[in-house]
């Protein structure tokens, strides 16, 4: 693997009993900015979950800095962040309660941009409410904000504007685009089309199924 490339993905095949999703998938992915772009069920979701280790591919091979998910999958993911914002399974914590377990969990955890994000997100009238009292786009956005301050070698993030207001959009734009010329952290976002100022530096299309 070239020393620019952060994520080597060789021959990824998926597939539900329903449908497939991916077949024989490859990319060389640098640090970074990268889009995952695709319309609705197009797999971006699904490709996000097998980057992540979350799903296991049935082929294929994912090196990300030289640690494969399954040879070594603990190594694996603490490089990795990736929340499903569609998942209730951290409902229970507050939004407070969920930034300070990721500060644990991921070693390069940077809490001067937390601070960051929390005010260009404007959060700070909602760390003490549970996941589950958030609306949609505020629960997003106390994902992002941990997602950003993880600083994980590979960060995930999934259909990033769904109930955002515009200030937000805006600081998102800004936000991403202060990550762009990062030599050390590839963030790999998924959505249905690009986001204004954003300073892509892969796009990878994701053809409709």
């Amino acid at each position: 693997m070239s020393e620019s490339v952060v994520l080597q993905v060789e021959g990824l095949c998926f597939s539900y009993p329903e449908c497939g999703v991916l077949e024989q998938w490859s990319a060389a992915l640098p640090a970074g900015l990268a889009l995952a772009l695709g319309d609705e069920s197009s797999g971006k979701t699904t490709l996000l979950r097998l980057l992540a280790g979350e799903l296991t591919a049935q082929a294929g091979r994912i090196t990300l800095q030289g640690t494969n998910p399954g040879e070594d999958p603990k190594a694996y993911a603490q490089k990795v962040f990736w929340v499903d914002p569609r998942s209730g399974d951290l409902d229970t914590l507050t939004a407070s309660g969920l930034l300070d377990s990721l500060s644990v969990r991921y070693p390069l955890w940077d809490a001067a941009a937390l601070d960051a994000h929390i005010e260009g997100f404007a959060l700070h009238e909602h760390l003490h409410k549970p996941l589950y009292a958030l609306s949609t786009g505020t629960k997003r956005k106390v994902f992002m904000a941990g997602a950003l301050a993880s600083n994980a070698p590979l960060t995930l993030i999934d259909e990033p504007v769904g109930g955002l207001d515009k200030p937000s959009i805006r600081y998102l734009a800004q936000a991403l685009a202060s990550q762009a010329t990062r030599s050390d952290r590839l963030i790999v976002v998924a959505h249905y089309e690009t986001l204004v100022d954003v300073p892509w530096g892969s796009v990878v299309d994701l053809v409709r199924r």
